[in-house]
């Protein structure tokens, strides 16, 4: 069967070879040549020599892509007490698209993150790269292109938790930018409710924390009878109530948040379920080689053609190769949100247009999974790989 033209993107067209042309030098070359990259403009050879370029001179040359700025944070110290916290360290603010990069730190790994230290995907990044400097990021699409402008090596997100689901925002931005997974990490999630130093549970009105966070403790809040209010992440609500001194206010972050913020905890394990686990992934602008020495997972995301049971015929392409289908997600299509019945913007509306994300358990160096891609296009008409990376079988 002839490969459809455009379909794959990243390169995943090029597993199709076999096992021995995957793992051959021309197929690395072939695949990392059609993944986007950057250049290191002037003002970071600068910024990694040790010298500090011409700001006006900085911002000429950055002219074309204004909205892709960063400030990198200048240390990884992280004192307990807020006050000391703030006086030492200048950019407690995470990253923004606004921001100018003005610093940086020579040759260290550097994993870009959303929120503020103490977030649980600070402690996710360090857990898989402990010695890595982790860089926090206002929002999570800061984090993907602080990656695509070389700013920092890899990204780190949440994409699911055990109690509570998804995070399907993210699965939109997987699809946005262009950058592969390459890992996975698996991390267990205590949440602590948290105040400041002097303050009771019974005291407490608002309770501020990321809506995953709330989510997965909502029995105990209920029993508290608190407000729940969202918040962009867990540590960032921890900040805002030790900055503000807000004395009937309280937080559902990590211990380590507590710490930094100088916090009282009032509750340890206020999550529903005990044993509550956030997957996260790992993406950078290259792909990391398949293989087989050890359990991989590939993710993948497509599009189906019209037709009667095009699912259950694209789900069959892996049970037909022995292939373990761990994961399904869909999400509608923004760009053509309504599928109509004749194939127009005319027709009459039949049914939402979606689409399709699957993690399943083998690695893109086995010709098993090749052929299952090779076969899935008959039935879509769009197929893109995300990532085929190592399973994280720690805790």
């Amino acid at each position: 069967m002839a490969l459809k033209a455009g379909m794959w993107s990243g390169g995943a067209a090029h597993h199709l070879g076999g096992a021995a042309h995957l793992l051959g030098l021309q197929a690395i070359d072939n695949w990392r040549r059609v993944t986007p990259k950057v250049s290191m403009s002037d003002w970071r050879l600068e910024r990694a020599k040790g010298r500090r370029s011409d700001l006006s001179d900085s911002r000429s040359r950055m002219k074309k892509d204004e909205n892709s700025s960063f400030v990198m944070p200048t240390s990884s110290f992280l004192p307990s007490d807020f006050a000391e916290f703030k006086s030492c360290n200048p950019y407690t603010k995470p990253l923004s698209l606004t921001d100018l990069p003005v610093s940086g730190h020579g040759c260290n790994l550097r994993i870009a993150y959303q929120g503020c230290p103490g977030a649980f995907s600070e402690a996710a990044a360090l857990k898989e790269y402990p010695h890595c400097e982790a860089v926090p990021c206002e929002h999570f699409d800061v984090a993907f292109k602080a990656v695509e402008l070389w700013l920092v090596d890899k990204a780190i997100l949440p994409i699911e938790n055990s109690s509570y689901g998804s995070y399907h925002r993210n699965y939109d931005l997987l699809l946005q930018h262009r950058l592969h997974i390459v890992s996975e990490v698996q991390l267990q999630v205590d949440h602590c409710l948290m105040a400041l130093p002097g303050v009771r549970k019974k005291e407490l009105k608002r309770v501020l924390s990321h809506p995953q966070a709330l989510g997965q403790c909502e029995i105990a809040l209920n029993k508290l009878g608190v407000i729940k209010e969202s918040f962009d992440d867990t540590a960032g609500a921890a900040q805002l109530i030790a900055s503000k001194g807000l004395k009937d206010v309280g937080a559902i972050a990590s211990a380590k948040a507590a710490e930094i913020y100088g916090l009282h905890i009032l509750e340890n394990q206020l999550q529903d379920v005990s044993v509550n686990i956030t997957r996260f992934l790992i993406l950078a602008r290259e792909p990391v080689l398949p293989m087989t020495d050890r359990p991989f997972k590939t993710s993948i995301v497509f599009i189906l053609e019209d037709g009667a049971g095009v699912l259950f015929k694209a789900l069959t392409v892996f049970a037909l190769r022995n292939i373990d289908i761990l994961k399904i997600e869909s999400r509608p299509h923004r760009k053509q949100p309504i599928r109509f019945v004749d194939d127009s913007y005319y027709g009459t509306a039949k049914y939402f247009h979606y689409l399709f994300y699957i993690d399943f358990e083998a690695s893109l160096a086995e010709p098993r999974a090749q052929n299952a891609l090779s076969n899935l296009q008959e039935f879509v008409s769009f197929l893109r790989v995300l990532g085929s990376y190592p399973i994280d079988t720690s805790l």
